[in-house]
């Protein structure tokens, strides 16, 4: 019988910790034994975090209790993302984990919809979809099962400390038999035949051998980039916000079950609501602002006192060209980076650990496996790369630089495709993996301000009168579902509530 893999993960945080527990639990122990390595001298991003429903995906793979998770986290839940002054000043849409409606006769229920808005006046399209309706009345539920049901078109997602969801991952990988080792990385080295790392040497002069390596170091890409050399694609000329300022504040009376993105003159800032305040955070391009007015920005704008000064912190766009190089593989920061605006951080992750794990290779690295590897989180990264520049590229402001310059920048192909073809008929490719759907596209894409000139002609079939009526009783059910819902607050109280200090 062979040997486990002797696997070693450098880095903490929440990309070592949430890598750390599913090897631990998914990964039968007589294919593998796991220790990490960290040390407290090194701070983490962590910051407060916002995610997608994969999320839960990701905990209910691992076997995490979902109340106890955000009890311990100080979690809220989320249905939705606003992004306020995007396409132009004035401006608020809500990017829904759900869809908008659902088709009628086989055809997309945003054309039905774009038929009956270019024949004459029709509410607004997120009228039909239910998980923006709560948002904006701040109700929660869990989805129902029944897929006839109005109520079981959304999903959830959810905020949370990114710092306490690592400690709680820790613990509960710690308790499936991990090995953790404090101690800061001094040298690393490499096999003389092939190039692979053979052992890292800690500062206390413990040398710490493996077969595969796992790079959660974050920016700083110890063993991927100042080790095996990866090069980093640059995309600061698409998404040139290059710095945060991150600063928690004391919780609003705004309890919002969906995260906040509302434009600023050299880019965004973040509000996610936790239990007990509220996360907060600038991101920008210092090509446009300095880093004391980025600072003086955030700080005037908060919904409560802030309970911090400002923490700065620098980043590029980018990702490696791999991010699998002989036997190492990079998690994380440490792999590639994108800015929070979708919150697609912790999904990044989630989708290389997932890819790992389904790949996971025995005592000899496999070249077929490390190539596919990395096929997967290269269209990852350049579909969530896509998606997140149309936010910035789709708007008609005209009283920034960064506005201008985003506006009449060239883009990718691949995303000018897809705005072509929405601006002629709605149209929105599919694929059958990757993240955000044609339901999130279609968000975007109507709430950034590109109208269709057309809509598909199959939606003909059906008479105007029809599908007017259709929509107005689906407005209506919605409507009247969402008002018998609780409160976020309510919820979150009864199910995962945080409990006072005496």
């Amino acid at each position: 019988m062979a040997q486990p893999l002797e696997v070693v993960i450098v880095g903490g945080g929440t990309a070592g910790w949430m890598t750390a527990a599913a090897l631990t639990s998914v990964v039968r122990p007589e294919f593998r034994s796991v220790r990490l390595i960290e040390s407290d001298q090194i701070g983490t991003v962590g910051v407060g975090e916002a995610t997608l429903p994969q999320m839960k995906d990701f905990n209910d793979w691992i076997g995490v209790i979902e109340s106890e998770m955000m009890r311990e986290t100080n979690a809220t839940f989320k249905l939705a993302i606003e992004f306020r002054d995007w396409g132009f000043k004035g401006s608020s849409y809500l990017h829904p984990f759900g869809a908008h409606g659902q088709p009628i006769s086989g055809v997309a229920f945003h054309q039905h919809w774009l038929r009956a808005a270019q024949a004459g006046p029709t509410p607004d399209i997120e009228d039909y979809s239910y998980a923006i309706v709560a948002a904006r009345r701040n109700r929660f539920e869990f989805p129902v099962e029944d897929k006839a049901a109005i109520n079981s078109t959304y999903a959830y997602a959810y905020h949370f400390d990114a710092g306490l969801y690592a400690a709680y991952l820790r613990r509960f990988a710690e308790a499936r038999g991990l090995e953790r080792t404090e101690g800061k990385i001094v040298s690393v080295q490499r096999k003389p035949e092939n190039g692979h790392i053979a052992s890292v040497t800690l500062e206390s002069g413990e040398v710490v051998t493996g077969d595969l390596f796992i790079d959660c170091s974050g920016f700083k890409g110890l063993l991927i980039g100042e080790t095996m050399e990866s090069p980093f694609e640059d995309w600061t000329k698409w998404l040139p916000c290059d710095r945060a300022m991150a600063v928690p504040c004391a919780r609003s009376n705004d309890f919002t079950p969906y995260t906040r993105s509302t434009a600023r003159e050299a880019g965004w800032q973040w509000r996610i609501p936790l239990q007990q305040r509220t996360g907060n955070g600038y991101v920008y391009s210092s090509a446009f602002i300095s880093d004391d007015e980025a600072a003086r920005t955030l700080m005037d704008n908060l919904d409560g006192e802030a309970l911090a000064e400002p923490r700065p912190i620098r980043f590029k766009a980018g990702r490696r060209t791999a991010s699998w190089t002989g036997n190492c593989v990079a998690i994380g920061l440490a792999s590639g980076f994108l800015e929070p605006l979708e919150s697609t951080s912790i999904y990044l992750v989630q989708i290389a650990i997932n890819n790992l794990v389904q790949l996971w290779p025995r005592k000899a690295m496999d070249p077929v496996l490390i190539k596919e590897f990395n096929r997967l989180v290269d269209n990852e990264y350049d579909r969530v790369r896509d998606f997140l520049i149309l936010h910035y590229h789709a708007n008609t402001r005209e009283d920034a630089e960064l506005w201008r310059y985003t506006r009449e920048m060239s883009v990718p192909d691949s995303l000018q495709d897809k705005i072509d073809r929405f601006r002629h008929r709605g149209d929105i490719p599919f694929y059958r993996s990757g993240l955000f759907a044609p339901p999130s596209w279609v968000s975007v894409m109507f709430g950034q301000g590109l109208k269709p000139e057309g809509h598909d002609r199959l939606t003909e079939r059906l008479k105007l009168e029809d599908v007017q009526q259709r929509l107005e009783t689906l407005r209506r059910k919605i409507s009247d579902r969402v008002d018998a819902m609780p409160t976020h607050e309510q919820f979150v109280r009864d199910y995962c509530g945080v409990k006072e200090a005496a």
